[in-house]
């Protein structure tokens, strides 16, 4: 337990809420620095098989914490800061289980950037996305990063060229996040989704995850190439012949992870 996140792991599922309420869960130095942490820890907890992502408060995360970047007035601690939040979405995208965004309230800059570098994303009706750093003549060029790799390109540049702010149905739309959901059922549907994850092997998941990844920027041929390889070594796994045999026998599989 951190005074900066919340934690739990609940058959699975590993739930950790950002806890800077009175910024809007803006991501500091700290806080992204104990949300790192908590993410390695997860990596390598076998018990661990999903990770979500919530905050604490009226919203999500309102980006970088500003205040603390002015306030230091120092190029150092600005390189310091940004690279910290380069690690924290590298971490997230290379994390060897499934990352959810759930959404409530404004998740903007690097809040939206979060929310692009989770592998799901789901939101409350009344949640709002958008990246406007350009409105106050900071681009947003690092959440750009994670954009670009979430939505089209187009869809990207009207984020982040118009700095307007975008409901959920838009978002979903763009395709940055899977659904949007009555602000009342957010946390359950979630729940819902996470623990449907979670019933699955943990080998498994991190194999397809691994490879979705790896294959995203390779040619199409190099892609089956790489693939196929993926599945065959996926096939030797302890579990892929558990799920094949339960399969046969028409019986639910017992996982050993492996």
């Amino acid at each position: 337990m951190s005074q900066l996140i919340e934690e739990s792991i609940v058959d699975g599922v590993a739930h950790v809420t950002l806890c800077r309420p009175d910024a809007y869960n803006s991501l500091s130095m700290e806080l992204m620095t104990a949300l790192t942490e908590a993410l390695v820890n997860y990596d390598s907890d076998e018990s661990v098989r999903v990770v979500v992502i919530a905050g604490a408060g009226k919203g999500f995360c309102a980006g970088h914490d500003l205040k603390q970047m002015i306030a230091a007035d120092s190029m150092e601690f600005n390189e310091t800061t940004f690279k910290q939040c380069s690690t924290l979405m590298q971490t997230i995208v290379n994390l060897s289980v499934p990352v959810i965004a759930q959404v409530h309230g404004v998740a903007t800059a690097a809040g939206c950037q979060l929310v692009a570098s989770c592998d799901l994303a789901f939101a409350a009706q009344s949640a709002r996305f958008g990246t406007p750093g350009v409105n106050i003549g900071l681009f947003c060029s690092t959440p750009m990063v994670a954009l670009t790799r979430a939505v089209q390109p187009k869809h990207a540049m009207e984020l982040l060229l118009t700095g307007q702010l975008i409901g959920a149905e838009r978002a979903v739309e763009m395709g940055l996040i899977n659904q949007h959901v009555e602000d009342e059922t957010l946390n359950s549907h979630v729940v819902s989704v996470a623990q449907l994850i979670a019933s699955k092997s943990r080998k498994t998941l991190t194999i397809g995850k691994q490879a979705f990844n790896q294959q995203r920027n390779l040619t199409l041929e190099s892609a089956y190439e790489h693939c196929s390889q993926v599945m065959v070594d996926n096939m030797q796994t302890d579990d892929a012949q558990e799920g094949i045999a339960a399969f046969i026998e028409k019986r639910h599989p017992k996982w050993r992870h492996s």
